[in-house]
């Protein structure tokens, strides 16, 4: 009878383990090193093994349990069943909750069989191991919870792959059959999402266009976008290309093919992966490189990584400060909008109106304009299109809630997209709050970097609530260094803790405008 509630105990407790570990395995893009990397830093299941060396202490060195020792065990084996259940619990708070796709419950499947295999000892044919033994083998499986899952990852690899490749397959297979298809690669540290959202509203105006969803900017994400909603209608392909590793463009690249190309920016996105902004700068003009002769490259000249990358190629440039190709003059920015007026190489100008606000978004649209224009649609025809945009979610989107303004900027933040977050902010009139957990993945820049976006934010906000993770401590130092008062500072456990604090301040009759800077996934 106790075998049987042991196991059923052990089996019950190892869903929650196995769960979470899948679910953060899934935020790390199926990355094992990048969830080994987690690990290290936020697995606090070690905890247990002295537990686990107590029990082997009683086990082998008393191998006759009396009752008050029997008992003794018995209760440590349920405690440490119980932590593991409370421990990795699922939340009702996820940001990102776990997607039960195919290779997912793949993925399940295989680490189920393998917390299985223990059981089987309780059959005859093994001897049938006391429970003492067996309560010992189902703790260690508890405990190794983290790493089953990526024995379960390795197992499904060879699978995985022969999927992964007929999927890729079949959607060069559509590409193919869509000869008369013109594809446009759009990537860079920041801005890239923003400008193909802008580029596929100017574009319509005259074509077709496709363009991947969200942040659909991987091989697979690409590929399933082809698959599923590529048609022989479609004029142009707008494919977004994220990278965390070298080479990460070139494979997208590969099976698309891009015409031409958009690089938006370079800056130190995902330092922590590639190493240098050198590799970062590398890594995004791998689109450049895969460009055909009669292909065009646009690039924004704001960029310092980007002007260095220019050189020896040829390309049409864009940018606010640049007057390389395309730029912008005129440039007003109020709280109801910006407008600003373009030039083209040609000398050509154009005036446009948008209810987007700060630089950074003009810099996009003047982007998408460029792009446009050298495709065929006169800077005329674009006014209509540029008035008609809207935010894109969670990049610097305008949002009123009562009294209250938000800006929201919640998608993953970097220094140069905090920067210009701030100017927005500072070009409203209100009591100017920012709520952030700062910037992550910045590598050994980390410190640096986050300080000095404190020391810009005291210049800006009147109240800053910091949201707790390991770039808080530094945002902290950066505004008592500039002289922000402290009781102008508020820790936060969570998000919605700041957010309850902010809501409740009292500000005079002044009204609030909150600047959500960046809203960090689960697995950081």
């Amino acid at each position: 009878m106790i075998r049987i509630i042991l196991t059923a105990l052990y089996l019950v407790t190892a869903w929650f383990p196995i769960r979470r570990y899948i679910h953060i395995f899934q935020l790390n893009s199926y990355k094992p090193k990048v969830q080994l990397k987690w690990l290290k830093t936020n697995n606090h299941f070690w905890l247990v093994f002295p537990v686990a060396v107590l029990e082997i202490y009683v086990i082998f060195v008393n191998r006759d349990l009396d009752l008050r020792r029997f008992l003794t065990f018995y209760t440590v084996i349920a405690a440490m069943f119980v932590y593991s259940v409370i421990a990795h619990f699922p939340k009702k708070s996820y940001k990102v909750p776990l997607k039960y796709t195919a290779r997912i419950k793949r993925l399940l499947v295989t680490a189920a069989i393998i917390y299985l295999l223990p059981t089987l000892l309780n059959l005859p044919v093994f001897g049938s191991l006391a429970p003492t033994f067996m309560s010992i083998i189902y703790v260690a499986m508890i405990i190794a919870a983290p790493f089953l899952v990526l024995l379960a990852n390795l197992i499904n690899r060879p699978v995985e792959q022969a999927i992964n490749r007929h999927y890729i397959n079949d959607a060069k297979r559509i590409l193919k059959e869509c000869p008369n298809l013109t594809v446009i690669g759009i990537t860079g540290s920041f801005g890239k999402t923003s400008v193909k959202y802008f580029l596929d509203e100017l574009l319509s105006v005259k074509y077709n266009v496709l363009k991947t969803p969200g942040n659909f900017n991987t091989p697979l994400g690409v590929v399933r976008t082809i698959r599923g909603e590529l048609r022989a209608t479609h004029d142009i392909f707008l494919c977004e290309m994220g990278a965390k590793n070298v080479g990460d463009i070139k494979e997208i690249c590969d099976i698309v093919h891009p015409k031409h190309g958009i690089i938006t920016s370079v800056g130190p996105m995902h330092l922590e992966s590639f190493g240098s902004i050198e590799n970062v700068r590398k890594t995004k003009f791998e689109l450049a490189d895969a460009l055909p002769e009669d292909g065009s490259l646009w690039l924004n000249m704001d960029s310092e990584y980007v002007r260095e990358g220019s050189a020896g190629r040829s390309f049409i440039g864009y940018g606010l400060d640049s007057r390389e190709g395309y730029y912008v003059e005129g440039l007003s920015v109020t709280a109801s909008g910006s407008e600003f007026t373009v030039v083209s190489p040609s000398g050509g100008k154009c005036e446009y109106k948008t209810k987007l606000i700060g630089r950074h978004n003009v810099l996009n649209i003047c982007g998408a304009i460029a792009a446009a224009n050298t495709l065929g649609i006169p800077l005329e025809d674009l006014k209509t299109a540029v008035r008609r945009l809207e935010s894109v979610p969670h990049r610097l989107e305008l949002k009123r809630n009562g009294d209250v303004t938000i800006i929201d900027d919640a998608y993953n933040s970097n220094p140069s997209g905090a920067r210009a977050a701030l100017e927005a902010l500072s070009m409203l009139d209100g009591y100017k709050i920012l709520v952030t957990p700062g910037m992550v993945e910045l590598g050994e820049k980390s410190e640096e970097l986050n300080r000095e976006f404190g020391t810009e934010a005291a210049e800006v906000c009147d109240y800053v609530a910091l949201v707790a993770g390991a770039a808080a401590p530094a945002i902290h130092r950066g505004l008592t260094e500039k002289g922000f008062p402290e009781e102008k500072i508020f820790d936060a456990k969570s998000l919605n803790e700041a957010m309850s604090r902010v809501y409740t301040l009292t500000t005079g009759e002044k009204k609030k405008i909150i600047l959500l800077e960046n809203d960090l996934p689960d697995n950081y």
